[in-house]
Protein backbone atom coordinates (compact mmCIF):
# COMPACT_ATOMS: atom_id res chain seq x y z
CA UNK A 1 0.00 0.00 0.00
CA UNK A 2 1.13 3.33 -0.94
CA UNK A 3 1.45 5.89 2.00
CA UNK A 4 2.29 8.84 -0.17
CA UNK A 5 1.82 9.40 -4.23
CA UNK A 6 2.70 12.98 -6.01
CA UNK A 7 0.82 14.01 -8.81
CA UNK A 8 3.19 15.40 -11.32
CA UNK A 9 0.11 17.28 -13.31
CA UNK A 10 -2.06 19.98 -12.49
CA UNK A 11 -5.70 21.18 -14.14
CA UNK A 12 -8.59 18.73 -13.73
CA UNK A 13 -6.69 15.70 -13.92
CA UNK A 14 -4.65 16.77 -11.05
CA UNK A 15 -8.05 16.96 -9.12
CA UNK A 16 -9.10 13.56 -10.28
CA UNK A 17 -5.97 11.89 -9.33
CA UNK A 18 -5.96 13.43 -5.35
CA UNK A 19 -10.02 12.80 -5.72
CA UNK A 20 -8.94 9.09 -6.26
CA UNK A 21 -6.28 8.46 -4.05
CA UNK A 22 -8.50 10.46 -1.22
CA UNK A 23 -11.11 7.38 -1.64
CA UNK A 24 -8.01 5.22 -1.24
CA UNK A 25 -6.67 6.46 2.21
CA UNK A 26 -3.39 7.86 0.34
CA UNK A 27 -1.70 10.89 1.05
CA UNK A 28 -1.32 13.08 -1.60
CA UNK A 29 1.52 15.53 -2.51
CA UNK A 30 0.49 18.42 -5.44
CA UNK A 31 3.11 20.20 -7.45
CA UNK A 32 2.61 23.62 -8.98
CA UNK A 33 4.13 26.27 -10.89
CA UNK A 34 4.15 30.26 -9.54
CA UNK A 35 1.41 30.44 -12.16
CA UNK A 36 -0.74 27.92 -10.27
CA UNK A 37 -0.08 28.69 -6.92
CA UNK A 38 -3.97 29.18 -6.42
CA UNK A 39 -5.13 26.29 -8.36
CA UNK A 40 -7.63 23.64 -7.28
CA UNK A 41 -5.09 20.77 -7.00
CA UNK A 42 -2.95 22.47 -4.74
CA UNK A 43 -5.89 22.96 -2.56
CA UNK A 44 -7.02 19.64 -2.30
CA UNK A 45 -3.65 17.67 -1.92
CA UNK A 46 -2.81 16.76 1.68
CA UNK A 47 0.82 18.77 0.71
CA UNK A 48 2.22 20.70 -2.06
CA UNK A 49 5.60 22.24 -3.60
CA UNK A 50 6.02 25.23 -6.11
CA UNK A 51 8.91 23.47 -8.29
CA UNK A 52 9.41 26.52 -10.58
CA UNK A 53 8.15 29.49 -12.78
CA UNK A 54 4.88 29.41 -15.08
CA UNK A 55 6.82 28.12 -18.08
CA UNK A 56 6.66 24.08 -18.19
CA UNK A 57 10.05 23.59 -19.05
CA UNK A 58 11.33 24.85 -15.75
CA UNK A 59 8.14 23.14 -13.41
CA UNK A 60 5.86 20.29 -14.66
CA UNK A 61 9.06 19.75 -17.73
CA UNK A 62 11.31 19.81 -14.89
CA UNK A 63 12.61 16.46 -13.80
CA UNK A 64 15.11 17.12 -11.19
CA UNK A 65 12.50 18.95 -9.71
CA UNK A 66 9.88 16.38 -9.67
CA UNK A 67 12.54 13.77 -8.37
CA UNK A 68 13.96 15.77 -5.91
CA UNK A 69 10.34 16.91 -4.35
CA UNK A 70 9.79 13.29 -4.34
CA UNK A 71 12.43 12.66 -1.96
CA UNK A 72 11.80 15.12 -0.10
CA UNK A 73 8.07 14.62 1.10
CA UNK A 74 8.69 11.18 0.78
CA UNK A 75 6.41 9.75 -1.81
CA UNK A 76 6.65 6.14 -2.67
CA UNK A 77 5.17 6.66 -5.71
CA UNK A 78 3.85 9.37 -8.80
CA UNK A 79 0.85 9.34 -10.81
CA UNK A 80 1.99 11.36 -14.48
CA UNK A 81 -1.34 12.09 -15.56
CA UNK A 82 -1.79 12.88 -19.16
CA UNK A 83 0.68 15.35 -21.29
CA UNK A 84 3.92 17.13 -19.57
CA UNK A 85 5.78 13.96 -18.49
CA UNK A 86 3.03 11.09 -18.86
CA UNK A 87 4.86 9.02 -21.96
CA UNK A 88 8.41 10.71 -20.78
CA UNK A 89 10.56 7.63 -20.95
CA UNK A 90 13.13 9.32 -19.38
CA UNK A 91 11.06 10.36 -16.63
CA UNK A 92 9.91 6.88 -16.26
CA UNK A 93 13.62 5.49 -16.20
CA UNK A 94 14.77 8.25 -13.23
CA UNK A 95 11.49 7.43 -11.00
CA UNK A 96 13.09 3.13 -11.53
CA UNK A 97 16.08 4.62 -10.86
CA UNK A 98 15.59 6.15 -7.78
CA UNK A 99 13.17 3.28 -6.79
CA UNK A 100 10.25 5.26 -6.92
CA UNK A 101 7.05 3.43 -8.53
CA UNK A 102 5.93 5.33 -11.54
CA UNK A 103 2.56 4.50 -11.90
CA UNK A 104 1.98 3.66 -15.73
CA UNK A 105 4.22 1.02 -18.06
CA UNK A 106 7.92 0.28 -17.73
CA UNK A 107 10.27 2.51 -19.13
CA UNK A 108 11.11 0.11 -22.00
CA UNK A 109 7.48 -0.43 -22.68
CA UNK A 110 6.96 3.50 -23.12
CA UNK A 111 10.26 3.80 -25.66
CA UNK A 112 8.83 0.47 -27.82
CA UNK A 113 5.56 2.23 -28.05
CA UNK A 114 6.80 6.05 -28.46
CA UNK A 115 8.14 5.33 -31.79
CA UNK A 116 5.50 4.71 -34.22
CA UNK A 117 7.51 2.81 -36.71
CA UNK A 118 8.90 0.71 -33.69
CA UNK A 119 5.44 0.49 -32.77
CA UNK A 120 4.06 -0.47 -35.96
CA UNK A 121 6.74 -2.70 -36.63
CA UNK A 122 5.92 -4.50 -33.38
CA UNK A 123 1.65 -4.79 -34.26
CA UNK A 124 2.28 -6.53 -37.58
CA UNK A 125 4.67 -8.96 -35.64
CA UNK A 126 1.73 -9.80 -33.91
CA UNK A 127 -0.98 -9.91 -36.29
CA UNK A 128 -2.47 -6.83 -35.33
CA UNK A 129 -3.70 -4.90 -38.69
CA UNK A 130 -2.25 -2.12 -39.94
CA UNK A 131 -2.21 0.30 -43.16
CA UNK A 132 -0.09 -0.38 -45.67
CA UNK A 133 3.29 1.07 -45.02
CA UNK A 134 6.75 1.85 -45.51
CA UNK A 135 7.88 -0.68 -43.15
CA UNK A 136 10.78 1.28 -41.80
CA UNK A 137 11.95 5.51 -41.45
CA UNK A 138 12.59 6.95 -45.11
CA UNK A 139 15.84 8.12 -45.23
CA UNK A 140 15.02 10.48 -48.57
CA UNK A 141 12.37 11.48 -50.90
CA UNK A 142 13.65 9.06 -53.58
CA UNK A 143 13.10 6.47 -51.30
CA UNK A 144 9.74 7.85 -50.28
CA UNK A 145 8.98 7.80 -53.92
CA UNK A 146 9.60 4.58 -54.42
CA UNK A 147 7.84 3.08 -51.41
CA UNK A 148 5.06 5.91 -52.29
CA UNK A 149 4.45 4.24 -55.72
CA UNK A 150 3.97 0.68 -54.32
CA UNK A 151 1.79 1.43 -51.59
CA UNK A 152 -0.63 3.71 -54.14
CA UNK A 153 -1.07 7.10 -53.46
CA UNK A 154 -2.80 9.27 -51.97
CA UNK A 155 -0.25 8.60 -48.95
CA UNK A 156 0.70 9.91 -45.82
CA UNK A 157 4.13 11.01 -44.69
CA UNK A 158 4.14 10.98 -40.63
CA UNK A 159 6.56 11.78 -37.64
CA UNK A 160 7.70 8.46 -36.04
CA UNK A 161 7.73 10.67 -32.97
CA UNK A 162 5.13 13.00 -31.07
CA UNK A 163 1.68 13.07 -32.37
CA UNK A 164 -1.17 16.24 -32.82
CA UNK A 165 -0.98 16.50 -36.77
CA UNK A 166 2.81 17.73 -36.44
CA UNK A 167 4.98 16.52 -38.99
CA UNK A 168 2.41 14.93 -41.09
CA UNK A 169 1.49 16.08 -44.45
CA UNK A 170 -1.20 14.11 -47.15
CA UNK A 171 0.21 13.96 -50.66
CA UNK A 172 -1.68 13.63 -53.65
CA UNK A 173 0.73 13.05 -56.52
CA UNK A 174 3.82 12.17 -57.16
CA UNK A 175 4.75 15.73 -58.43
CA UNK A 176 4.21 17.29 -54.92
CA UNK A 177 5.86 14.09 -52.16
CA UNK A 178 9.58 15.92 -52.57
CA UNK A 179 8.67 18.94 -50.86
CA UNK A 180 5.92 17.46 -48.20
CA UNK A 181 8.32 14.93 -47.39
CA UNK A 182 11.11 17.43 -46.78
CA UNK A 183 8.61 19.93 -44.67
CA UNK A 184 6.92 17.08 -42.77
CA UNK A 185 10.94 16.23 -41.77
CA UNK A 186 11.54 19.76 -40.74
CA UNK A 187 8.43 19.77 -38.84
CA UNK A 188 9.00 16.46 -37.10
CA UNK A 189 12.79 17.49 -36.03
CA UNK A 190 11.16 20.95 -34.66
CA UNK A 191 8.25 19.91 -32.76
CA UNK A 192 10.43 16.66 -31.13
CA UNK A 193 13.93 16.87 -31.58
CA UNK A 194 13.34 13.40 -33.83
CA UNK A 195 13.30 14.06 -37.86
CA UNK A 196 12.23 10.43 -38.67
CA UNK A 197 9.27 10.23 -40.97
CA UNK A 198 7.52 7.24 -42.84
CA UNK A 199 5.01 7.15 -45.49
CA UNK A 200 1.64 4.84 -44.99
CA UNK A 201 -1.79 4.41 -47.49
CA UNK A 202 -4.28 7.09 -46.92
CA UNK A 203 -7.44 6.03 -45.36
CA UNK A 204 -9.99 8.32 -46.69
CA UNK A 205 -12.49 9.47 -43.93
CA UNK A 206 -11.98 6.42 -41.32
CA UNK A 207 -13.34 6.54 -37.58
CA UNK A 208 -11.08 7.19 -34.58
CA UNK A 209 -11.76 4.67 -32.61
CA UNK A 210 -9.73 3.81 -29.11
CA UNK A 211 -9.78 0.41 -27.18
CA UNK A 212 -9.31 1.03 -23.55
CA UNK A 213 -7.10 -1.79 -22.29
CA UNK A 214 -6.24 -2.63 -18.43
CA UNK A 215 -2.97 -4.85 -17.54
CA UNK A 216 -1.62 -5.96 -14.26
CA UNK A 217 1.55 -7.52 -13.11
CA UNK A 218 0.55 -11.00 -12.97
CA UNK A 219 0.55 -11.16 -17.02
CA UNK A 220 -3.55 -10.44 -16.47
CA UNK A 221 -4.94 -7.93 -19.67
CA UNK A 222 -8.61 -7.72 -20.38
CA UNK A 223 -10.32 -4.45 -22.45
CA UNK A 224 -12.91 -2.28 -21.57
CA UNK A 225 -14.34 -1.41 -24.74
CA UNK A 226 -14.07 1.13 -27.12
CA UNK A 227 -14.64 4.98 -27.29
CA UNK A 228 -15.65 7.09 -30.55
CA UNK A 229 -13.12 9.55 -31.20
CA UNK A 230 -13.96 10.89 -34.60
CA UNK A 231 -14.95 14.96 -33.79
CA UNK A 232 -11.76 16.52 -33.78
CA UNK A 233 -10.11 19.89 -35.09
CA UNK A 234 -6.52 19.78 -35.93
CA UNK A 235 -5.95 16.31 -34.91
CA UNK A 236 -7.24 17.12 -31.17
CA UNK A 237 -10.21 15.17 -30.01
CA UNK A 238 -13.21 17.57 -28.89
CA UNK A 239 -15.81 15.34 -28.52
CA UNK A 240 -15.97 11.42 -27.18
CA UNK A 241 -18.49 9.35 -26.74
CA UNK A 242 -18.86 5.11 -25.87
CA UNK A 243 -19.62 2.84 -27.00
CA UNK A 244 -19.15 3.99 -30.73
CA UNK A 245 -22.53 4.34 -32.70
CA UNK A 246 -20.58 2.27 -35.74
CA UNK A 247 -19.41 -0.55 -33.36
CA UNK A 248 -21.29 -3.73 -33.08
CA UNK A 249 -20.38 -6.83 -30.54
CA UNK A 250 -18.55 -8.92 -33.06
CA UNK A 251 -16.65 -5.50 -33.98
CA UNK A 252 -16.29 -4.75 -30.61
CA UNK A 253 -14.90 -8.01 -30.08
CA UNK A 254 -12.22 -8.59 -32.55
CA UNK A 255 -10.89 -4.70 -32.06
CA UNK A 256 -10.33 -5.69 -28.61
CA UNK A 257 -8.56 -8.69 -29.06
CA UNK A 258 -6.39 -7.10 -30.90
CA UNK A 259 -5.55 -4.28 -28.60
CA UNK A 260 -4.90 -7.08 -25.98
CA UNK A 261 -2.97 -9.43 -27.84
CA UNK A 262 -0.98 -6.17 -29.26
CA UNK A 263 -0.95 -5.16 -25.21
CA UNK A 264 0.43 -9.20 -24.01
CA UNK A 265 2.36 -9.29 -27.01
CA UNK A 266 4.71 -6.75 -25.57
CA UNK A 267 4.17 -7.38 -21.72
CA UNK A 268 2.62 -4.04 -21.30
CA UNK A 269 0.90 -3.42 -17.51
CA UNK A 270 -1.04 -0.59 -15.95
CA UNK A 271 -3.59 1.08 -17.81
CA UNK A 272 -3.16 2.03 -21.74
CA UNK A 273 -5.16 2.70 -25.08
CA UNK A 274 -4.78 0.94 -28.68
CA UNK A 275 -5.71 3.80 -31.48
CA UNK A 276 -7.40 2.32 -34.59
CA UNK A 277 -9.07 4.30 -37.70
CA UNK A 278 -12.20 2.39 -38.72
CA UNK A 279 -12.66 2.34 -42.69
CA UNK A 280 -16.05 2.63 -44.48
CA UNK A 281 -16.04 -1.07 -44.84
CA UNK A 282 -15.68 -1.51 -41.18
CA UNK A 283 -12.25 -2.16 -41.57
CA UNK A 284 -9.70 -1.57 -38.87
CA UNK A 285 -5.86 -0.44 -38.57
CA UNK A 286 -3.49 -0.11 -35.64
CA UNK A 287 -2.63 3.51 -35.63
CA UNK A 288 -0.89 3.82 -32.02
CA UNK A 289 -0.58 2.89 -29.03
CA UNK A 290 -1.08 6.06 -25.78
CA UNK A 291 0.88 4.45 -22.56
CA UNK A 292 -1.01 6.64 -19.72
CA UNK A 293 -4.26 7.73 -18.60
CA UNK A 294 -6.85 9.19 -21.65
CA UNK A 295 -8.16 12.61 -20.95
CA UNK A 296 -11.54 10.61 -22.16
CA UNK A 297 -11.44 8.08 -19.75
CA UNK A 298 -14.42 8.92 -17.96
CA UNK A 299 -16.77 7.86 -20.85
CA UNK A 300 -15.16 4.29 -20.29
CA UNK A 301 -15.99 4.48 -16.55
CA UNK A 302 -19.47 5.47 -16.78
CA UNK A 303 -19.98 2.60 -18.87
CA UNK A 304 -18.35 -0.41 -17.23
CA UNK A 305 -18.64 0.73 -13.39
CA UNK A 306 -14.58 0.73 -13.51
CA UNK A 307 -12.39 3.64 -11.85
CA UNK A 308 -9.40 3.26 -13.96
CA UNK A 309 -7.97 5.69 -11.83
CA UNK A 310 -7.97 3.42 -8.69
CA UNK A 311 -7.47 0.83 -11.12
CA UNK A 312 -3.50 2.37 -12.04
CA UNK A 313 -2.59 2.56 -8.76
CA UNK A 314 -3.69 -0.38 -7.55
CA UNK A 315 -1.86 -2.26 -10.17
CA UNK A 316 0.98 -0.19 -9.74
CA UNK A 317 1.20 -1.85 -5.78
CA UNK A 318 0.86 -5.25 -7.16
CA UNK A 319 -2.71 -5.95 -7.03
CA UNK A 320 -4.70 -8.34 -9.43
CA UNK A 321 -7.26 -6.96 -11.90
CA UNK A 322 -10.50 -6.50 -10.29
CA UNK A 323 -12.51 -8.32 -12.80
CA UNK A 324 -12.31 -10.87 -15.99
CA UNK A 325 -12.77 -9.77 -19.31
CA UNK A 326 -16.33 -11.90 -19.17
CA UNK A 327 -17.71 -9.70 -16.65
CA UNK A 328 -16.75 -6.25 -18.45
CA UNK A 329 -20.31 -5.32 -19.78
CA UNK A 330 -21.01 -1.99 -21.45
CA UNK A 331 -24.31 -1.00 -19.74
CA UNK A 332 -25.67 2.78 -21.28
CA UNK A 333 -24.29 5.66 -23.26
CA UNK A 334 -21.72 8.42 -22.54
CA UNK A 335 -21.04 10.85 -23.85
CA UNK A 336 -17.86 13.67 -23.18
CA UNK A 337 -17.21 17.10 -24.42
CA UNK A 338 -14.05 19.05 -23.74
CA UNK A 339 -14.89 22.57 -22.37
CA UNK A 340 -11.93 24.75 -23.67
CA UNK A 341 -10.96 28.82 -23.21
CA UNK A 342 -11.10 29.50 -26.36
CA UNK A 343 -13.40 31.75 -29.43
CA UNK A 344 -15.72 28.75 -30.80
CA UNK A 345 -15.43 30.44 -33.73
CA UNK A 346 -11.85 30.98 -34.43
CA UNK A 347 -10.72 28.38 -32.01
CA UNK A 348 -8.03 31.06 -30.35
CA UNK A 349 -7.46 30.68 -26.77
CA UNK A 350 -9.18 32.92 -24.58
CA UNK A 351 -7.43 33.68 -21.36
CA UNK A 352 -7.97 35.41 -18.41
CA UNK A 353 -10.51 35.91 -15.14
CA UNK A 354 -13.74 33.52 -14.96
CA UNK A 355 -16.21 36.32 -12.89
CA UNK A 356 -19.42 33.97 -13.14
CA UNK A 357 -19.79 30.36 -12.87
CA UNK A 358 -23.09 28.08 -13.23
CA UNK A 359 -22.05 24.57 -12.88
CA UNK A 360 -24.43 21.47 -14.43
CA UNK A 361 -25.65 18.69 -12.25
CA UNK A 362 -28.53 16.53 -11.99
CA UNK A 363 -28.79 12.99 -12.69
CA UNK A 364 -26.56 11.22 -14.91
CA UNK A 365 -24.12 14.58 -15.21
CA UNK A 366 -20.61 14.46 -14.18
CA UNK A 367 -18.24 17.87 -14.38
CA UNK A 368 -14.42 16.90 -13.87
CA UNK A 369 -12.98 20.75 -13.28
CA UNK A 370 -10.05 22.43 -11.63
CA UNK A 371 -12.20 25.90 -12.37
CA UNK A 372 -14.35 28.17 -10.16
CA UNK A 373 -15.65 31.69 -9.66
CA UNK A 374 -12.37 33.90 -9.58
CA UNK A 375 -9.98 30.94 -11.28
CA UNK A 376 -7.40 32.79 -13.70
CA UNK A 377 -6.72 31.09 -16.73
CA UNK A 378 -3.51 31.56 -17.78
CA UNK A 379 -1.99 31.77 -21.18
CA UNK A 380 0.84 29.40 -20.23
CA UNK A 381 -0.96 25.52 -20.30
CA UNK A 382 -3.67 23.72 -22.30
CA UNK A 383 -6.98 25.68 -22.24
CA UNK A 384 -8.87 22.54 -21.19
CA UNK A 385 -11.57 24.29 -18.48
CA UNK A 386 -13.72 20.75 -17.82
CA UNK A 387 -14.82 17.97 -19.17
CA UNK A 388 -18.20 17.13 -18.91
CA UNK A 389 -19.82 14.13 -19.11
CA UNK A 390 -23.24 12.72 -18.94
CA UNK A 391 -24.65 9.01 -19.23
CA UNK A 392 -28.16 7.67 -19.83
CA UNK A 393 -29.55 4.62 -21.45
CA UNK A 394 -29.67 5.24 -24.49
CA UNK A 395 -27.37 7.52 -27.01
CA UNK A 396 -30.42 9.60 -27.85
CA UNK A 397 -31.16 10.13 -24.15
CA UNK A 398 -26.97 11.32 -23.78
CA UNK A 399 -27.34 13.32 -26.36
CA UNK A 400 -30.52 14.95 -24.10
CA UNK A 401 -29.25 15.16 -21.23
CA UNK A 402 -25.59 16.52 -22.62
CA UNK A 403 -27.79 19.29 -24.13
CA UNK A 404 -29.48 19.95 -21.22
CA UNK A 405 -26.28 20.07 -19.35
CA UNK A 406 -24.39 22.58 -21.96
CA UNK A 407 -27.64 24.61 -21.56
CA UNK A 408 -27.10 25.40 -18.16
CA UNK A 409 -23.62 25.59 -17.90
CA UNK A 410 -22.38 29.39 -18.09
CA UNK A 411 -18.82 30.52 -17.65
CA UNK A 412 -18.16 34.26 -17.76
CA UNK A 413 -15.42 36.40 -18.03
CA UNK A 414 -13.49 34.47 -20.62
CA UNK A 415 -14.46 32.85 -24.13
CA UNK A 416 -15.61 28.94 -24.16
CA UNK A 417 -16.53 26.31 -26.57
CA UNK A 418 -19.89 25.17 -24.87
CA UNK A 419 -22.19 27.02 -27.85
CA UNK A 420 -20.31 24.97 -30.33
CA UNK A 421 -20.84 21.51 -28.05
CA UNK A 422 -24.78 22.51 -28.03
CA UNK A 423 -24.39 23.28 -32.24
CA UNK A 424 -22.60 19.81 -32.45
CA UNK A 425 -25.85 18.15 -29.93
CA UNK A 426 -28.68 19.04 -32.70
CA UNK A 427 -26.34 18.80 -35.59
CA UNK A 428 -28.53 16.18 -37.67
CA UNK A 429 -25.19 14.32 -39.05
CA UNK A 430 -24.13 13.55 -35.52
CA UNK A 431 -27.28 12.94 -33.90
CA UNK A 432 -27.64 9.83 -36.68
CA UNK A 433 -23.73 8.50 -35.77
CA UNK A 434 -22.63 9.95 -39.01
CA UNK A 435 -19.08 11.12 -38.06
CA UNK A 436 -15.35 10.93 -38.86
CA UNK A 437 -12.38 12.68 -38.65
CA UNK A 438 -12.84 15.13 -40.67
CA UNK A 439 -16.60 16.00 -39.23
CA UNK A 440 -16.03 19.23 -37.60
CA UNK A 441 -13.45 20.69 -40.71
CA UNK A 442 -16.58 19.54 -42.95
CA UNK A 443 -19.60 21.05 -40.99
CA UNK A 444 -17.93 23.71 -39.25
CA UNK A 445 -20.22 25.99 -41.14
CA UNK A 446 -23.04 24.76 -41.00
CA UNK A 447 -22.60 23.75 -37.41
CA UNK A 448 -21.13 27.45 -37.09
CA UNK A 449 -23.99 29.43 -38.65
Amino acid sequence: MFNKILVANRGEIAVRIIRACKEMGIRTLAVYSEADRDSLHARFADGAICIGPAKSADSYLNITALISSMEVADAEAVHPGYGFLAENAGFAEACEKCGIKFIGPSSATMRLMGNKVQAKKTAEELKVPVLPWSNRALSDEKEALEVSKKIGFPVLIKAASGGGGRGMKLVHTQASLASAFNMAKMEAMSAFGDSEVFVERFCDLPRHIEIQIVADEHGNVIHLGERECSIQRRHQKILEESPSPQVDSRLRHRMGESAVKLARGIGYTNVGTVEFLLDKDKNFYFMEMNTRVQVEHPVTEMVTGVDIVKEQINISMGQKLSLKQKNVALKGHSIECRINAEDPLTYVPSPGKITELVLPGGPGVRLDTHIYCGYNVTPYYDNLLAKLVVHAQTRMDAIARMTRALEEFHIGGIKTNVSLHLRIMKDHDFIAGKTDIDFLSRYSQKIMH
